[in-house]
């Protein structure tokens, strides 16, 4: 499979294409714009502004729009003593990403110790009070009214290693296999950081890491908590004190590796910072990194711009002749296949070979759109269980080059398969297509006709009150347009109902769905008194 990574660094924004085989994948975007900064990774200092027992959680300000949410079970070990103020070395990290992590207190199945919760943890009332200032890092975005999550377990990521301060744990990435070039390297990186000197994780691209290495991007990570630590002392909260790489240099150091077979950007400083970056941790990688000189925008050139474009459309073809269709939703995301013009000779063949070419498409297009949460997929009926396994299998397969979590749950009973894909940042579609105006993101409107017959309930209302001399209605242009060709003497009927002057004006400014009303003389607003309930 050919992977190339395909940077836009121009017109006040920045994107990096993922493609594999030609095929887009991942898009991600980063804007100039003040308010539009990625924030995971980021390091805050916050402060408790309320602790809520029943939901285990604290929302602390750190300085942005919303508050964060931090979960008691992102509350590292340190973080268990109450009212010291903040929480120091709040890393206390015990997952390993090589597999397995150990049993919570109170986690075998007995009654768990007065003051923890049933997984064993510690009450957060415990913890956390009101007022209290501590360290935190970003682990998701901000999503539609929810704001950034935060743990208190940091952790400060370089190209090979990622360094967790306060904590003793030596770990390996999953990704890197055999057994004695695991112990190989977790013995190495344990020498270098000897007692006391934090704990890490060997990433994937530090699977052939020489000591010197390891060495340096400590030392450098290392400095970099110290740092922290420092501007922590002398920063009143809420504040920022760490921000982690932006995305062109973070896509870099943690996306571009040998399994890259080429990274392609259009900007002359990016460029060479990139080169400068690869020839100290990586040099074997320099000459895969080129410069785009053409004059049509890159990814015009790459064809990545079309299928952007397409990554909005609900409907998606599949080759064969089959689609799929895509409906995002508050609680989950739901996939429906269809074989469409596609019929084979045999029913059977025909169900399987189109569901096994929505799998593939289905898990590019998770990717592609960012989405996560709980994901159905309502695949057309397969009979034979050998099929259905097929298709589950396909499924792990292919999300297995994901980059974000994900968990495949097997097909249920009413032929529904479940998985669910962790979720950082919103969705494509979320970051670049704000809610309509109009529908505020429902989908549809009221039909002109539907409009007027609440106008007309609102106004019985104001007959029944009594107490107006006369009302202009404010309407969008199409309903204007709609009662002055469709129904005439709606108005005319309505003076003579109501023995009081109405007049209508249209307004491009109001949505298709909204009208106003105003009292004469003064044309005081009284849509609220009359129109509730319309």
């Amino acid at each position: 499979m050919r992977r190339r990574i395909v940077v836009n660094a121009a017109n006040g924004e920045k994107r990096v294409a993922i493609t594999e085989d030609r095929r887009l994948v991942e898009v991600l975007y980063e804007y100039e714009r003040s308010g539009n900064h990625r924030t995971v990774g980021n390091i805050f200092l916050g402060v408790v502004k309320a602790v809520v027992p029943g939901l285990q959680a604290a929302f602390l300000d750190i300085g942005l729009d919303k508050a964060a949410f931090l979960h008691a079970s992102d509350i590292g070990k340190a973080g268990s003593v109450r009212g010291a103020g903040s929480v120091e070395g709040v890393a206390g990290n015990d997952r390993d990403p090589s597999g397995g992590s150990p049993p919570p207190n109170g986690a075998h199945g007995g009654p768990a110790p007065s003051g923890q919760t049933s997984s064993g943890r510690a009450r957060i009332e415990d913890i956390l009070e009101k007022g209290q200032t501590l360290l935190v890092q970003i682990t998701k975005e901000a999503i539609g009214s929810k704001g950034v999550r935060a743990t208190t377990e940091l952790s400060i990521p370089g190209r090979f290693l990622v360094y967790i301060p306060g904590s003793s744990h030596i770990g390996v990435s999953r990704k890197i296999v055999g057994r004695e070039a695991r112990a190989g390297l977790r013995q190495m990186v344990r020498d270098v950081v000897g007692n006391g000197g934090g704990g890490v994780i060997v990433r994937t691209a530090g699977a052939e890491m020489t000591r010197e290495a390891c060495e340096r991007e400590l030392s450098a990570l290392q400095e970099s908590w110290e740092k922290v630590c420092r501007l922590r002392g002398k920063s009143r909260a809420p504040s920022l004190v760490h921000r982690d790489a932006k995305l062109s240099t973070g896509m870099i150091r943690d996306l571009f590796n040998d399994r890259v077979d080429m990274l392609t950007v259009d900007c002359t400083e990016l460029y060479r910072e990139t080169q400068s970056y690869l020839r100290q941790v990586a040099p074997e990688l320099v000459d895969r990194v080129a410069l785009y000189r053409k004059a049509a925008p890159i990814f015009d050139d790459f064809g990545i711009e079309e299928e952007i474009d397409r990554a909005f459309d609900r409907r998606v073809r599949l080759p064969a002749g089959g689609h799929i269709v895509i409906e995002p939703t508050e609680a989950l995301v739901s996939i429906d296949v269809n074989s469409g013009s596609y019929t084979g000779s045999d029913p059977a063949k025909t169900v399987l070979k189109t569901n096994m070419q929505a799998t593939a498409e289905i898990a590019r297009q998770l990717r592609l759109r960012d989405l996560g949460g709980i994901i159905v997929i309502d695949f057309i009926d397969m009979e034979d269980e050998k099929s259905r396994q097929k298709v589950v299998q396909q499924m792990k397969t292919l999300l297995a080059r994901d980059r974000a979590r994900t968990s495949v749950y097997g097909i249920s009973e009413l032929g529904l398969l479940q998985l669910s894909r962790q979720r950082i940042s919103p969705s494509l579609q979320q970051q670049l297509m704000p809610a309509c105006p109009y529908c505020n993101g429902l989908g549809g409107m009221l039909a002109p006709e539907t409009v007027v017959r609440r106008l007309e309930r609102a106004l019985e209302r104001v007959f029944v009150a009594g107490t107006e001399r006369g009302i202009t209605i404010l309407a969008h242009p199409v309903v204007a347009l709609y009662l002055l060709e469709e129904e005439r003497s709606f108005l005319d009927g309505k003076r003579k109902r109501g023995g009081i002057a109405i007049e209508l004006r249209d307004n491009p400014l109001l949505g298709l769905d909204e009208f106003r009303l105003l009292a004469h003389p003064d044309e005081s607003d009284v849509t609220n008194r009359y129109a509730s309930g319309s």
